[in-house]
């Protein structure tokens, strides 16, 4: 069933709104919809989020998956079936993202999730698709091979996903995750963003890089 059309209420002529925030499923995962200069984009897809939107009638135009894990796409395929948003994910992450029962052995329970269509794979290099310059991406794995950042430096503003969060950074035990590789890409990624920046994590809530440079007790500035 499709969505009614994009919500009035969200359109503006700035460079982007603040986010709304929809917290579901049963790792209480964050997904974000933003609206860029009458653009609106929806960050990861946890279960519940279509229902979410149906209740706000809100149509997103695009689809950002931050990384594949489970509790991010879970919602994934439905969203895009019913609004026909444009999905982006990095194509590291395709197995997990076209295939997701290969996530059975770290999921919280047999969630009989559906694989993703994808639209747009991020790839090194290659822009992201529809955003033109205003949303930077970032390949920041350790916690996930294709997990990625969106940075928009006009807003100050970082969805991150679960490479950093607030007071931590994310779990590194399951299958593609490296702890060195982590702490890596948020030296060389995240830290090296503007200190004001705000950042949104796939879970808990919004910090700024200044302050995880500062008190993060993992990895510090």
């Amino acid at each position: 069933c499709a969505l009614p059309i994009s919500n009035p209420k969200l359109l503006s002529p700035t460079p982007m709104t603040e986010p709304i925030i929809f917290t579901g499923g049963l790792a209480a995962t964050n997904a974000y919809l933003i609206d860029l200069r009458g653009h609106l984009l929806a960050i990861d897809a946890p279960e519940g989020f279509l229902d979410f939107l149906k209740k706000k009638k809100i149509k997103p135009d695009s689809l950002l998956l931050t990384h594949g894990h489970w509790d991010h796409m879970q919602g994934a395929a439905e969203v895009v079936q019913a609004t026909g948003a444009v999905c982006h994910a990095h194509v590291a992450d395709r197995l997990l993202l076209e295939n997701p029962r290969v996530m059975s052995d770290f999921m919280a329970e047999d969630l009989n999730l559906a694989p993703v269509a994808v639209t747009d794979w991020i790839r090194p290099g290659k822009p992201l698709a529809a955003l033109g310059l205003e949303a930077e991406v970032r390949h920041v794995p350790g916690h996930c091979p294709g997990s990625v950042l969106f940075y928009f430096a006009a807003a100050g503003v970082a969805f991150v996903g679960d490479a950093l969060f607030n007071g931590g950074v994310g779990r590194t035990d399951l299958p593609g995750g490296d702890y060195a590789e982590l702490e890596r890409s948020i030296r060389t990624q995240i830290y090296t963003l503007p200190d004001d920046t705000v950042v949104y994590p796939g879970h808990g809530p919004a910090t700024t890089v200044g302050d995880e440079k500062s008190l993060n007790p993992f990895v510090r500035g």
